[in-house]
């Protein structure tokens, strides 16, 4: 019997991780975390959620607070491609309301296929891979990995980027590791991903609160750490030297500018950190400026990673095209959600670039951790040189929280995208209205 979505909340929800510094770097002194919220709920006859409820699909988009009204208004733009439709199911079902989301001609006028409104879509999107897999009783990324590579090819929309690769370049790979595909399941459910953390390296960090935490990283089990750099040079050495020594010389330590320098400034600022061994500098310069990175990357020693700004997967395949990045670092909820997330992945995978994604946030840790488990099992087959971003921030927040053992990321095993918010935390930082926010109200707003 066709399940139908019946109904279609957009939610405010904002966290004041800025009063700890939790978050902060050269970009964003003072993040909020925050994230625009969707709930797609149904009539689901054969299946409900513990209240019993029909099941729901649950997807956001990430942001760091002011504008996140403005994220939350247009996803609910999106409401009657979704309310009074058949609930999706399958690869052709999710296919399909990705292409009528991103190819809406007056929405897509607002990017195109980039911005707030292709991250909308992002959420949206995700949200139905969540209620999609919830039907199937599977993970998002072991319902993605049971698709066949017709199915698979079938959800990206190629326009763009067949100078680089055609669905039939994109079917060989996903053809050439399926053979392997129960293999790595077994062994991703065994061992978990890799991740790494930046938990030690926000820049509001004094340093003995930067040092207590790279020692208790290493200890914890991550292999590599990230630190902020770009605010200013001298405390970049000062801090970097201070992570390398409490760490020592085997553990990688990524740095990230979150897009802080000119080139020339990214050339000089890296040519005097790279004694330290920087693994990766992430984001040196702007998000968009592809002959930049490439520039950066040819200029210095350090290898250069992006992603988590990056609008979509034609701005992605020309950074492969140039020889820009040494790694990618794809975003669950900045492109247009699992299907263009798919596209990158094929892209990545047929310029042999490992994929790194960035995580952290509200939910990004919980949503990007399938996208990896997916491409390990069934696009790339490997996970050399490849690790997830992971941050010990709002994890409780989550009915079905990012498991770290031994630093590696447990695979899911619950059914769906990990997307679902607690009810008490939404209520509780719903913005403005919310008790946590109204707590923070001065005198004047009270007034």
């Amino acid at each position: 019997m066709s399940q139908t979505v019946t109904d279609f909340e957009v939610h405010d929800i904002r966290f004041p991780t800025s009063e700890q510094l939790d978050g902060s770097d050269a970009m964003n002194p003072d993040p909020d975390y925050s994230a625009a919220y969707v709930v797609l709920r149904t009539d689901a006859p054969d299946g409900s959620d513990d209240d019993g409820a029909g099941i729901e699909g649950h997807g956001f988009c990430f942001t760091i607070g002011r504008g996140n009204e403005v994220m939350a208004a247009a996803i609910d733009a999106l409401r009657p491609y979704v309310v009074g439709r058949p609930a999706p199911r399958t690869a052709a079902d999710l296919g399909a309301l990705y292409r009528e989301l991103t190819h809406d001609s007056q929405l897509r006028w607002l990017g195109p296929e980039k911005g707030v409104m292709h991250m909308a879509a992002g959420a949206v999107v995700n949200a139905a891979w969540d209620l999609a897999a919830k039907h199937a009783g599977r993970p998002v990324w072991q319902f993605l990995a049971e698709m066949t590579p017709e199915e698979l090819v079938s959800l990206v929309d190629f326009r763009y980027i067949t100078d680089v690769l055609t669905p039939d370049e994109a079917l060989e790979i996903l053809r050439t590791a399926e053979p392997g595909r129960a293999e790595r399941a077994e062994r991703l459910r065994a061992e978990g991903y890799p991740a790494y953390t930046t938990s030690p390296g926000w820049l509001g960090y004094a340093d003995d609160k930067l040092v207590r935490l790279a020692k208790e990283a290493v200890a914890d089990g991550f292999t590599q750490i990230k630190l902020k750099v770009g605010g200013d040079l001298g405390d970049d050495v000062r801090r970097l030297s201070l992570a390398r020594e409490a760490v020592g010389p085997d553990i990688r330590i990524a740095v990230d500018a979150n897009q802080r320098w000119d080139v020339a400034d990214a050339v000089e600022w890296l040519t005097v950190l790279a004694p330290f061994d920087p693994h990766w500098i992430e984001e040196p310069t702007s998000p968009d400026d592809i002959l930049g990175h490439a520039a950066v990357r040819a200029g210095q020693p350090v290898k250069v990673a992006t992603g988590e700004h990056v609008a979509n997967r034609v701005v992605f395949k020309q950074l492969l095209q140039a020889g820009a990045v040494d790694f990618v670092q794809i975003d669950a909820a900045r492109v247009a959600g699992v299907n263009e997330n798919l596209a990158i992945l094929l892209l990545a995978a047929k310029f042999g670039v490992p994929v790194c994604p960035h995580a952290g946030g509200v939910g990004l840790c919980e949503l990007v951790q399938h996208l990896s488990m997916f491409d390990y099992v069934a696009v790339s087959g490997s996970w050399e040189n490849r690790v997830i971003e992971y941050v010990d921030h709002l994890h409780e927040h989550f009915a079905d929280p990012t498991v770290i053992e031994g630093g590696r990321y447990v695979a899911p095993s619950s059914p769906g995208f990990s997307a679902r918010m607690l009810p008490d935390s939404i209520a509780a930082h719903r913005y403005p209205e919310g008790p946590v926010w109204q707590a923070r109200r001065t005198p004047e707003e009270a007034n």
